[in-house]
């Protein structure tokens, strides 16, 4: 693993999909269409994100309307769907946010996600992640992918950086 940057310069969490806020399987129905199982733990730690003042993006290898509709749930700001070479999309988002490199942090489960681990100031593998995909995170989760992964990332920086506290008063009696 590499060595953990400064989590304080965090402003962005993109997320590849399939494997990482799903488990990786796909359901296709008679009709063509799909349907995915998003882990409901994740999708509170995005609004406890969003909460925080930070921004969101969904980088997807595939089209899904279950990924734009859980982004729009999610009130997830950029959506990024069939990057094959997810690069140029990260380039593009990065305009988009006017952020750097250094604020985004990226979570990912193969190989198709290691040029953007690469590039992104805080690289996360999940834990059933490709072993070539672990060695080049700074943080490899305990949980899987559709498993509370992201939610466990995103606890993760939200404590390191001193944010988790004050966000956790809303749920105190």
């Amino acid at each position: 693993m590499a060595q953990e940057p400064n989590l304080a310069d965090i402003k962005l969490l993109v997320m590849d999909v399939d494997g990482v806020l799903t488990d990786g399987g796909v359901i296709i129905h008679p009709d063509g269409s799909e349907s995915k199982v998003f882990n409901v733990l994740d999708g509170h730690g995005i609004r406890m994100w969003h909460r925080a003042g930070l921004k969101t993006a969904i980088m997807s290898g595939r089209t899904a309307e279950a990924t734009k509709l859980r982004a729009g749930q999610l009130e997830i700001a950029y959506v990024y769907q069939e990057c094959t070479e997810k690069v140029p999309a990260f380039e593009r988002l990065l305009k988009e946010s006017d952020l750097s490199a250094n604020e985004v942090a990226y979570i990912g489960d193969d190989v198709l996600d290691l040029p953007v681990m690469r590039r992104a100031g805080f690289a996360v593998a999940v834990n059933n992640a490709t072993e070539d995909v672990k060695q080049h995170a700074h943080y490899v989760t305990s949980r899987s992918g559709g498993r509370g992964a992201v939610r466990e990332m995103i606890e993760y920086i939200l404590k390191k950086t001193g944010r988790w506290t004050e966000l956790m008063e809303r749920y105190r009696a």
